[in-house]
């Protein structure tokens, strides 16, 4: 649900961990999609660890777009995940920015945000875009909450990375893969901190009034319409 009413826009913005694995069947669904864009939020090292299917994505008519959310020293990042959102929203303004200006461009949509567990940088992206629609804050955060009911630590980059580089415990590890809610809370209310706003924040870093109006109209359907494609519910997405 959007404030003001209306709802998200049924399987037009979806997040995604890493793309290295899908089959056929999986390009397929894709191409049923009609996707536009895929946005790749991972540091250099990962897209080369773990290579999406690009030429593939292409010949769905799906343009790639590479922002690193975190620069490209996954290293230098703090262990805690909280500090690691708050690091991310008070140190990569300009790249969230870049990412959400990839979404609002004409015929962006429909479009898949994925890093490499598609929980915690595709989380920030996608939470802050729901946010700045006017998505209830508790319902962006139940929706990242799901993350954790799908994650797998054996195919996810960063943190097999973490693990073998560093000896870190299976208790860090576990941190690492939770999604509480009370993180995107978190990081819904640092951004307003910095900017006033989700508008506020994200314009600070370079996306337009104009470009926010242009996902809105992208992204929101009138609540009139009750259920899309194929007559399935308004849901997570």
């Amino acid at each position: 649900p959007v404030a003001g009413g209306g709802q998200v826009r049924w399987r037009t913005l979806l997040r995604s961990d890493g793309l290295h694995q899908l089959g056929t069947g999986a390009i397929e669904m894709l191409a049923g999609l009609r996707l536009r864009t895929v946005l790749d939020l991972r540091t250099s090292a990962e897209a080369e660890l773990a290579q999406s299917p690009s030429d593939e994505l292409a010949r769905l008519g799906a343009l790639t777009t590479h922002v690193s959310l975190i620069g490209e020293d996954a290293e230098e990042l703090p262990y805690e995940l909280d500090q690691i959102y708050d690091y991310i929203i008070d140190s990569r303004g300009s790249q969230i920015g870049a990412a959400i200006r990839a979404l609002a461009r004409p015929d962006a949509l429909p479009a898949l945000v994925h890093c490499a567990a598609g929980k915690d940088r595709t989380g920030i992206v996608v939470g802050l875009v729901l946010a700045a629609l006017g998505v209830p804050d508790e319902v962006v955060a139940a929706d990242y909450a799901l993350s954790s009911l799908y994650l797998d630590p054996r195919h996810t980059a960063v943190i097999g990375q973490l693990m073998a580089s560093t000896g870190v415990g299976d208790e860090i590890v576990t941190a690492l893969l939770a999604s509480p809610p009370a993180l995107m809370l978190g990081v819904l209310g640092r951004a307003r901190k910095h900017g006033g706003s989700i508008a506020g924040y994200l314009g600070a870093h370079g996306v337009s009034d104009d470009q926010l109006a242009a996902l809105r109209t992208a992204l929101v359907t009138g609540s009139d319409k009750g259920t899309e494609t194929g007559g399935e519910p308004h849901g997570p997405r």
